[in-house]
């Protein structure tokens, strides 16, 4: 029986991250990286130029969401690509 694969959508989450991150993907996490840090940076410089209690905790909250990427993103460059490239089936020369 013949599987006919559907076309994926170019904006599909992917759930899971993989598990061999291309030199491709580890500099677009790193750029990724740099935006989140300007963005905590940013967000920690407002929290402190603002005077309403309401509006600095709302501040807060989206430098602690950006911390969050950061961390999540962060943990994705820190896998050991040697190792799984090793798992990867090469091609025959």
């Amino acid at each position: 029986m013949q599987q006919v694969q559907t076309p994926q959508p170019q904006n599909a989450v992917m759930p899971v991250p993989p598990q061999v991150i291309t030199v491709k993907d580890s500099n677009y996490l790193k750029d990724q990286l740099s935006w989140e840090l300007l963005a905590m940076k940013k967000c920690r410089h407002f929290a402190q130029e603002c005077t309403d209690p309401e509006i600095v905790q709302m501040i807060d909250k989206a430098g602690q969401m950006h911390q969050r990427h950061y961390m999540l993103l962060l943990k994705h460059l820190q896998n050991n690509n040697t190792e799984e490239m090793k798992k990867v089936p090469q091609p025959q020369q």
